[in-house]
């Protein structure tokens, strides 16, 4: 028999109880004997440390066989498999008891703690007394079961015929086992907190059976550079991608879809199909799909050459999304050379024969000629800046000579009144009437006076100058009489 008590030597339909050899397989039969006669006692295994029964918390008779451990060996049929040996209980039990048999070891705790005060054993070792029955009672039954009637009837059963599909991947064995839990331990398969299986744990297990186990494997995904961990107990990408939910029309993954997702996990890179708009400088909007997860990586999709001083909005490590914008600012730089004038400077000369504010160009001058060095700059072909970056004079200016007033104007606050009474205030006043300018000079007055040094005519000349003609008049003829209305309505002599 192999380490979980079954026969070596399975028959085709999967049961091996026909099959047993009483000459080769692990009990031997029971020689007719007086009945407290036996082969041989069952030797109990000895802890590492100390004898398992010297410790003061372990249960006395504990590794006894009893009718409880017999009736949970056989299962929910116990009554119905003894009738059909035609056995009791306490027959099993004096026959195990009998049989020469290598036993797996008790194992227990390190460390024990001490028995209650009101004698009960620790749950540690209830626990591991009771998994050590559990793992050399079922088969030890059916081995007894199998020499006392010669036929596989009985111990047959107490096996079944189980099918273990761990991801997608199936086997068949034979068990004793009751529950799944237990059948899964005794194949020593372990159950993560991750994984699926069903039916639970806790389920009864009978012959023909399936238990499912996927494994859970974790997933680290990136979907357009968003990061996540998922746990999936799926087989393939394709699958997982699915168990998430995660949509991949047109996306670019990392991995093909049919690719098992080992056991240890993986992780994914996942770029989605976007619906985005780009433009290209002075170009016409483009509508594109891509798969780039930002505009860097669109820009080397596309293969668009940067230069130095272009743009991209938005910036280069911005994630994209459907919808989204791409627009490049195309910016250049030029150097040209503009010839342009250079403005002749101003010399001054003082007139003390001029009212101050009065002035007279004497040479106009000549303006020179210099060479400019400008930078152009330019944004998707229009210019924007032009900034000087140097200059060469290839033409000197002549300057430019004006004479200005030195000489005090008199106080005109009378004459503005004559002015306003005369002409309204206005000094270029001219009607038609002979007679110009604020004071209503006539022409032969006016040149009488010296007025023709300033303008051929007095509303050509500046108030200051019709002024100081005006007070030569006024000095000659001994008062304002010269305009006698106004002089009149003003109190003027």
């Amino acid at each position: 028999m192999n380490g979980r008590g079954e026969p070596s030597h399975p028959r085709n339909d999967g049961y091996w109880a026909d099959s047993f050899d009483s000459a080769t397989d692990w009990f031997t039969p029971v020689q007719a004997a007086e009945p407290r006669t036996a082969v041989g006692l069952l030797d109990r295994p000895q802890h590492e440390r100390y004898p398992a029964e010297d410790h003061p918390s372990f249960p006395p008779g504990a590794l006894e066989i009893t009718p409880a451990d017999i009736y949970d060996a056989l299962g929910p049929d116990a009554e119905d498999v003894l009738a059909t040996a035609e056995i009791d209980v306490d027959e099993v039990i004096r026959l195990i008891n009998a049989e020469t048999t290598v036993l797996p070891p008790l194992v227990l705790p390190d460390v024990l703690p001490e028995a209650e005060e009101d004698g009960e054993p620790p749950q540690e070792v209830v626990e591991a007394i009771t998994d050590w029955k559990r793992r050399f009672l079922k088969g030890a039954v059916a081995g007894v079961l199998l020499t006392l009637t010669g036929t596989g009837g009985a111990a047959a059963a107490m096996d079944k015929s189980v099918t273990v599909e761990i991801d997608g991947q199936e086997r068949t064995i034979n068990t004793y086992e009751d529950t799944v839990g237990e059948v899964l331990e005794d194949e020593g398969i372990q159950v993560g907190q991750h994984d699926a299986l069903s039916p639970s744990p806790q389920a009864k297990v009978g012959h023909g059976d399936t238990i499912t186990l996927d494994r859970g494997r974790l997933l680290k995904v990136n979907i357009d550079g968003e990061v996540r961990e998922e746990w999936v107990r799926s087989v393939t990408v394709g699958q997982a991608l699915s168990q998430l939910g995660v949509s991949t029309e047109g996306a670019w993954i990392s991995a093909d879809r049919n690719m098992v997702v080992p056991h240890e996990g993986m992780e994914l890179v996942i770029k989605t199909s976007k619906d985005i708009t780009l433009i290209d400088g002075d170009g016409e909007p483009r509508r594109l799909t891509t798969t780039a997860a930002t505009v860097d990586e669109l820009v080397k999709e596309q293969e668009l050459q940067l230069g130095p001083e272009d743009t991209v909005t938005p910036g280069g490590d911005q994630r994209l999304v459907s919808g989204a914008e791409v627009r490049i600012v195309r910016t250049s730089s030029t150097v040209i050379n503009v010839t342009m004038p250079v403005e002749p400077p101003v010399r001054e000369i003082v007139d003390n024969t001029m009212f101050k504010g009065e002035e007279r160009v004497e040479f106009p001058g000549v303006p020179g000629e210099k060479i400019v060095t400008m930078r152009v700059t330019t944004e998707n072909g229009e210019e924007v800046k032009r900034e000087t970056v140097g200059e060469k004079v290839v033409k000197e200016a002549q300057e430019k000579v004006v004479r200005v007033g030195g000489k005090q104007p008199p106080n005109g606050a009378v004459w503005d009144k004559l002015a306003q009474c005369e002409a309204s205030g206005n000094w270029s006043a001219n009607s038609g009437n002979g007679y110009y300018g604020g004071l209503q000079f006539n022409k032969s007055t006016w040149d009488a006076y010296g007025g023709d040094q300033y303008a051929p005519y007095p509303h050509q000349a500046s108030r200051e100058q019709q002024i100081a003609v005006a007070e030569k008049v006024r000095s000659s003829r001994g008062g304002y009489g010269a305009w006698p209305h106004c002089s009149s309505k003003l109190g003027l002599s």
